[in-house]
């Protein structure tokens, strides 16, 4: 016999379909609708699970939904032994609160996107803790993910994220991002999106940035200050803005010094490991090969290091490398590299930033790009 969990009556009571599983009733008399749980809120059988709920909280102790949620929010016009009674069956219940049905009601999730190209540099996860961080102390969750380096990843990650309702984006392009329009559906719903790191141009589309450029002639200039007169590059792919960048300032350090820019000694890589090798035997190879090299990252520097030492190559007197972005391996391999230090924590946090005012002020204006400084960290790759 059916009798319905708010009023009592066993009569009247008709099937109205199925409910994740459960078969749902309506009681005719109150006009409500329920489904019987098999086991006391809270707790999980075997094969089944059930989320407490505010009404749970509200049945147990015989008052109303509304009740429960003005004591969880902590109103002022619930007596303290209603709220500590409820704090207690909450905890009892293990209820959470349910963000997903919150953010419905408020429009907003309380969540941001972070997506980066890779995770095994250190440049990345550095970002990701500093931005996560500065996004918690402002009460917002962090979303990671990372791509992979495939754009086609990038265009599904982007798509999740947008079906989460995501309250913004922070995005840094894989190697392989040519386009910009699958960002189209962000802008169109008024979901903020800024590039950091590696960014492409798009018109109304921020970017946060390493001063890559100056960056790329400091540490050429520097090799030339130190008595290098013919220096390579191993570029990143050349579709994205930061290679670009990168390898006109290696250019213009050059130029100014009236020194050649042999297109023999600039090779791109795609930024993984085994094309840094394969570029490494390219410049190394060749029978006038470059007195110095100056590279677009130091995991590419790094691969230099090691295949100049495997050929008995030394280092510094005979070839001078120069990395960018202070990765922590730079220090420790034998020579250390010297390179361009990142304002990691500066740029995870000029990010967050400007992505929450822009959600919290749709009139905010966020600068179409934001640079930030870098520093030539001088070791001993550089010493000729």
């Amino acid at each position: 016999m059916i009798k319905c969990i708010k009023c009592d009556k066993v009569t009247g009571i008709a099937k109205a379909g199925q409910v994740r599983g459960k078969q749902r009733y309506h009681c005719k008399h109150c006009e409500y609708y329920f489904t019987i749980q098999s086991q006391q809120p809270g707790v999980e059988t075997a094969g089944s699970k059930h989320h407490a709920t505010l009404l749970d909280i509200a049945k147990q102790l015989k008052i109303s939904k509304s009740t429960v949620s003005r004591a969880l929010r902590n109103s002022k016009d619930i007596n303290m032994e209603t709220r500590n009674a409820v704090l207690d069956m909450a905890q009892k219940l293990n209820y959470v609160p349910n963000y997903f049905a919150s953010s419905l009601v408020r429009r907003k999730s309380y969540s941001i996107g972070i997506v980066v190209p890779e995770l095994i540099t250190d440049f990345f996860c550095q970002f990701i803790i500093i931005a996560q961080k500065a996004a918690y102390l402002a009460g917002y969750e962090v979303i990671i993910c990372h791509t992979n380096e495939n754009y086609s990843n990038e265009i599904d990650i982007l798509k999740r994220l947008f079906s989460y309702q995501v309250d913004g984006i922070l995005l840094s392009l894989s190697s392989e991002t040519k386009s910009l329009d699958h960002l189209q559906a962000f802008e169109d719903a008024g979901v903020p999106v800024i590039l950091f790191n590696r960014a492409k141009n798009r018109h109304g589309l921020p970017k946060v940035l390493a001063d890559d450029y100056e960056g790329a002639f400091t540490g050429v200039e520097h090799l030339i200050k130190n008595g290098y007169k013919k220096i390579g590059h191993i570029g990143g792919p050349e579709n994205l803005q930061i290679s670009k960048n990168r390898l006109r300032g290696y250019k213009d350090a050059l130029e100014k010094y009236g020194l050649p820019v042999n297109s023999e000694w600039i090779v791109h890589c795609d930024l993984t490991q085994g094309s840094a090798q394969k570029c490494a035997h390219i410049l190394l190879d060749k029978t006038s090969r470059p007195d110095a090299v100056f590279a677009v990252n130091d995991p590419a520097a790094i691969q230099l290091i090691i295949e100049a030492k495997k050929r008995g190559i030394r280092v510094g007197p005979e070839l001078g490398i120069v990395g960018f972005s202070n990765d922590s391996r730079s220090e420790v391999i034998e020579p250390s590299l010297t390179t361009l230090q990142q304002p990691i924590d500066q740029m995870a946090e000029t990010c967050i930033h400007l992505l929450l005012n822009k959600i919290n002020d749709a009139g905010f204006k966020i600068p179409m790009t934001t640079v930030l400084k870098t520093a030539l960290i001088e070791r001993c790759s550089s010493k000729k």
